[in-house]
C-alpha cells in the first residue's frame, strides 16, 4: 500500500472531518485523542496545562517558515530526544517528509481565506507495514503560552509540535513517547530498514581499518537517501544525561546530518590520505551542547580549511546543537549507530535495486505440537520448531540479504502497565534444495545464524548467502507468546518468500492411483573425492544429481576440482519403500559427461552416521568401480512428520 493510498487511523478520514468542519462553521475537536490529561500522560501528572490552538497564542501561525530543516526543533519537557532527533533526519530528506506531511501546503493556515481553516491536520506513518493517515485536531498543551513539547525555532512554525501529537496520538499519550529509538521513529516516517551497530562489538572505536570500512558504508547510506543516527550509552541509570567532558550527552540520541570527504588546505596526520579528512556532521536535538573536542565550532582546525571549503560546507559557528567531528573520533566517543537504509525496490534507479518480499505472520498457542506456532528460542528444543517456519532462495552464487522481523508497537498498553517489547528475533538453516513441508526435526540442516534476541520492535540481519534454499524462524525468546509479526525480506534477485504450512503432503488422487507416500528420507551430499580428470586440461567440474522415484535435486557446478565440497539436501516422500535413492556425480563441460552413482536403499534402520561409499557405473549395485568416493547421510522414518 503506498502512501497516496493511506488506511485512515481509528476509520477517521481528513477530507471527510474537514469538509464536515466548514460546512457547520467549526474548528475540530479530536474525539479519539481530547485535550484532556488522558492525552497528557498516565503515570507522572503535569499542572497548569492550557490546551491552545496556534492561534490563540500566535499571531501569524504556519506549518512551515522558510520550509522544513533539521535546525527547526527542539526538545521540550519529554524524554523524546529519538523523536527529534529522527525528526532532524526526516527534515534532510524532501521526497521522505513528504509523504509524512501530505499536502503540505493545502494544510497550512491561510491569512488570507480564514474560513478554510478548520483547525485539522493530518500526518502519514508506515505503521506495521502499511502506511496510516493519522488525524489531529490543533490544540496543544501550553504553559504560561509556550509550547511545553517539541517546538520550532521561529515560534510561528508548527510543524514539529503538530507532528509529534500525531505520533503520541498513535502511542496513546504524549507520556508514552517517553524513551525509544531513533530507528523505530526513522521506520515509522518511511518504512527504511534499520540495522544497529554497536561501535565497540564492530572494533570500530580503535581499528582504523574498520573505520575507513564503516565510513564508506555510512556516506554510501547517506548519498543514497538513507538516514543516520548515533548515541552514547549509559554505564548506568545514574550516567543518563550526564555530559562528558568534551561535552557530549550520554543516553541521548544525534541526528547525522552530513558525512564526507573535506578537503584540506594542508596535509594533516588524521587523514587517510593526505589532503582529505574523513568528517561527519551531527546534530544534538535540543538545540545546544555542542562536541568541545578537535573540529568543534570556532577551534583552530578549521584554520586549516579553505574559505572555499568552509563555505561549501556551510559551515556556521552558532550554538544551534550542530557540530562537526572527524569520523575516528566519532567512532571513539560514540558507543552505537543506528542505519536506516532506503532500501531501492525501483526498476528505474540508477543504483542497486532489491527485491522485497513482506509476510505477516503471528505467534500462536495451540496444545496440539502440529498446531502450535510458539515455540520459543532455540534454546526450548522440543518447541522451537513449532514456530512460524519461512522458506526462500538464493539463486546466485553468493547474495546480499537484508532481513527484518517487526513486532507491533507496545506503547499503546502502556497505561495498563505493560508496553514493553518482546524479546524477539530469528534463526536461518540452510536446508534441502526441494523442501515443501514443516520441517520438525534438525539433523543435516547447517545453522547460519546465532542470533542474540534484543527487546526491540524491529530486529535486523545483513547476511551473504551461498545459492540454496534456506529456512527463516522468526521466534520470540521465551515460548507461549502470542503476537502479531511482519517479515521482510530483500534479496538481488526474487527469493520466493512463503511460509511453510503443512506439516507433510497433503493426500492427493493421484496419490490414491500411484501409492500413498509411505517413507520420508533425507539426503545430504558432503563431499566427492578422487573424481578421474574429464579433458586435456586435466580439469573436472562435477555437479551432483539426487533423485528418488520421480523426483531430483541438482547441485550446482564446482569448477576446476576433483574432490568438491557439496553440502547439498535433499528430501524425498516415498510410496514405493523399495525405492533407492540415487546419488549421481556428472562432469559439466560442453556436453555432460557421467561418473558414476551410489545407490542407497533409504531403511529407517540404516546408519544415521556420515558414510563414505565407492562409486559405480549406471545401473545396479553390483556395477563395476568406478574412480572416486562420496561422503553422504541419509536419514529416513515411516512417520512423515518425523524429519
Amino acid at each position: 500500500m503506498g502512501s497516496t493510498s493511506a488506511k485512515p487511523f481509528k476509520n477517521q478520514k481528513y477530507e471527510d472531518l474537514k469538509l464536515q468542519c466548514l460546512e457547520q462553521k467549526k474548528l475540530f475537536e479530536d474525539p479519539e485523542f481530547p485535550a484532556s490529561d488522558a492525552s497528557l500522560f498516565y503515570l507522572n501528572p503535569l499542572e497548569n496545562v492550557e490546551w491552545k490552538r496556534p492561534k490563540e497564542f500566535c499571531e501569524d501561525p504556519h506549518l512551515t517558515v522558510h520550509g522544513i530543516s533539521s535546525h527547526d526543533l527542539h526538545q521540550g519537557r519529554l524524554g523524546n530526544c529519538w523523536f527529534v532527533a529522527a525528526c532532524s533526519c526526516l527534515a534532510l530528506r524532501k521526497n521522505l517528509w513528504q509523504k509524512v506531511f501530505p499536502n503540505i501546503k493545502e494544510q497550512d493556515w491561510d491569512q488570507k481565506r480564514p474560513d478554510k481553516h478548520a483547525g485539522i491536520f493530518h500526518f502519514r506513518f508506515w505503521c506495521f507495514g502499511e502506511w496510516i493517515d493519522v488525524v489531529i485536531d490543533d490544540r496543544l498543551p501550553t504553559v504560561d503560552n509556550k509550547l511545553i513539547y517539541c517546538s520550532s525555532k521561529d515560534p510561528n512554525e508548527f510543524w514539529s509540535a503538530l507532528l509529534e501529537k500525531a505520533y503520541a496520538k498513535m502511542a496513546g499519550s504524549y507520556e508514552a513517547l517517553d524513551g525509544g529509538s531513533t530507528a523505530e521513529a526513522i521506520v515509522d516516517f518511511t518504512g527504511a530498514v534499520a540495522e544497529s551497530i554497536n561501535l565497540a562489538d564492530g572494533n570500530y572505536d580503535h581499528s582504523i581499518i574498520e573505520q575507513v570500512k564503516l565510513f564508506e558504508v555510512l556516506l554510501k547510506v547517506h548519498k543514497r537517501g538513507g538516514l543516520i543516527s548515533c548515541y552514547i550509552m549509559p554505564s548506568s541509570s545514574h550516567d543518563f544525561e550526564v555530559q562528558t567532558d568534551k561535552g557530549l550527552v550520554k543516553g541521548h540520541s544525534y541526528s547525522v546530518t552530513s558525512i564526507l570527504r573535506m578537503s584540506l588546505g594542508q596535509k594533516h596526520l588524521c587523514s587517510v590520505k593526505s589532503d582529505k579528512l574523513f568528517m561527519i556532521r551531527l546534530r544534538n536535538p535540543w538545540g545546544n551542547k555542542e562536541w568541545k573536542g578537535a573540529w568543534s565550532d570556532e577551534s583552530e582546525e578549521w584554520k586549516r580549511v579553505s574559505k572555499s571549503e568552509r563555505t561549501s560546507l556551510g559551515l556556521t559557528f552558532e550554538n544551534d546543537g550542530e557540530f562537526w567531528m572527524t569520523f575516528e573520533d566519532w567512532c571513539k566517543n560514540f558507543t552505537d549507530v543506528d542505519v536506516c537504509r532506503i532500501v531501492n525496490t525501483s526498476f528505474f534507479s540508477i543504483h542497486k535495486t532489491w527485491e522485497k518480499k513482506m509476510m505477516r505472520g503471528q505467534w500462536t498457542k495451540n496444545p496440539d505440537p502440529l498446531l502450535n506456532h510458539s515455540g520459543g528460542c532455540l534454546n526450548n528444543k522440543a518447541t522451537f520448531l513449532q514456530n512460524p517456519q519461512y522458506i526462500f532462495d538464493v539463486k546466485k552464487v553468493e547474495d546480499q540479504v537484508l532481513i527484518s522481523l517487526q513486532q507491533k508497537d507496545q506503547r499503546i498498553h502502556k497505561k495498563e502497565g505493560a508496553g514493553a517489547n518482546l524479546f524477539i528475533g530469528f534463526e536461518i538453516f540452510k536446508v534441502e534444495d526441494n523442501r515443501e513441508y514443516r520441517l520438525h526435526q534438525l539433523k543435516i540442516q547447517e545453522r547460519i545464524t546465532n542470533f542474540n534476541y534484543i527487546s526491540n520492535r524491529i530486529v535486523y540481519l545483513k547476511v551473504l548467502l551461498k545459492q540454496g534454499r534456506y529456512l527463516l524462524i522468526p521466534t520470540t525468546f521465551a515460548p507461549n507468546i502470542e503476537e502479531e509479526f511482519i517479515l521482510r525480506l530483500f534479496t538481488d534477485v526474487p527469493s520466493e518468500l512463503r511460509e511453510l504450512k503443512l506439516n507433510k503432503p497433503r493426500l492427493t488422487f493421484l496419490d490414491i492411483l500411484l501409492g500413498v507416500p509411505k517413507r520420508v528420507s533425507l539426503v545430504k551430499v558432503y563431499r566427492v573425492e578422487g573424481l578421474q580428470s574429464q579433458d586435456s586440461q586435466g580439469e573436472v567440474n562435477p555437479y551432483i544429481i539426487i533423485k528418488c522415484e520421480n523426483c531430483k535435486v541438482r547441485s550446482p557446478a564446482q569448477k576446476g576440482t576433483a574432490n568438491p565440497v557439496f553440502n547439498t539436501q535433499a528430501i524425498f516422500y516415498k510410496s514405493k519403500i523399495d525405492s533407492p535413492i540415487i546419488v549421481q556425480v556428472w562432469h559439466n563441460t560442453f556436453r555432460d559427461r557421467f561418473l558414476g552413482e551410489v545407490r542407497l536403499s533409504g531403511s529407517p534402520s540404516d546408519p544415521q552416521n556420515l558414510q563414505k561409499h565407492q562409486l559405480h557405473g549406471r545401473g545396479q549395485q553390483e556395477a563395476e568401480e568406478v574412480p572416486g568416493q562420496i561422503t553422504v547421510k541419509i536419514l529416513s522414518s515411516d512417520d512423515l512428520v518425523e524429519l
